[in-house]
């Protein structure tokens, strides 16, 4: 069974209605119906939380993420094993350190597709398989 990594800009890109919106949605029902995984590294859902409360405030990013959970995308907590792979991988495909967790994440669950709309992942496809989200 396929397991998406979804990261922020995903999820952000499907709450606004923007480019790609659909595709997440796809996946998303996919996963309810037991057709495939859909996870997320706890520092990307902490980017949703972020940019949700600096948009619309703490009463929208409550119903943002308790809207989400109910989708039951698992969110993978960061030790510090993962810290390390991710620090590996910011290093060797120049990768911001945060979005590293996300190419980690697909690369360590195997069948993984990391699902993105940040372009700036390209050098690590040879990683891991990234699906990109099309351009706003």
């Amino acid at each position: 069974m396929v397991t998406y990594v979804l990261d922020s800009s995903a999820i952000l890109r499907y709450l606004d209605g923007e480019a790609g919106c659909d595709r997440v949605a796809e996946i998303l029902k996919d996963h309810v119906a037991g057709r495939c995984e859909a996870v997320i590294c706890s520092l990307h859902w902490g980017e949703i939380a972020g940019q949700t409360c600096k948009g619309h405030g703490v009463k929208a990013m409550d119903l943002v993420l308790s809207r989400l959970a109910a989708f039951g995308i698992q969110v993978v907590a960061v030790d510090g094993d993962r810290a390390v792979r991710a620090a590996l991988v910011k290093l060797k495909r120049n990768v911001p350190y945060v979005d590293s967790f996300g190419v980690e994440l697909a690369a360590d669950s195997g069948d993984g597709v990391f699902l993105t709309a940040d372009f700036d992942f390209k050098a690590a496809n040879r990683d891991v398989t990234i699906e990109f989200l099309p351009a706003k």
